[in-house]
């Protein structure tokens, strides 16, 4: 199990497996930018190298986005392990993500 010692936050999906997420936003905006550093950052601090995250940009691939129930922009989709989990916004606050895509065992 992978623990952050500072955070308090830990990050296991309890069988090795990388977590897999698709973060959906709309072309180079800010908010779409800060949601990619910040979800990088993040994601490389607590689940170091056992994620995979796809990036969907709604205006260059809408055939994607047409799919999935998005009801605002940037917005991040936990699809492994299950339960999906959805967040939005520019995943700014790390407490945030670890409690809407569940990630704290």
């Amino acid at each position: 199990m992978k623990k952050e010692k500072d955070s308090g936050f830990e990050a296991d999906n309890n069988d090795g497996d990388p977590f897999v997420f698709r973060l959906y936003v709309t072309g180079a905006s800010p908010n779409s930018s800060r949601a990619i550093t910040n979800l990088k950052a993040f994601f490389e601090k607590y689940l170091k190298s056992r994620y995979e995250l796809q990036i969907i940009d709604v205006y260059q691939q809408p055939q994607f986005a047409k799919s999935v129930d998005i009801i605002a922009l940037p917005l991040l989709i936990k699809k492994f392990p299950l339960p999906e989990r959805r967040l939005i916004g520019d995943m700014s606050n790390s407490e945030k993500i670890f409690k809407s895509l569940n990630l704290v065992s």
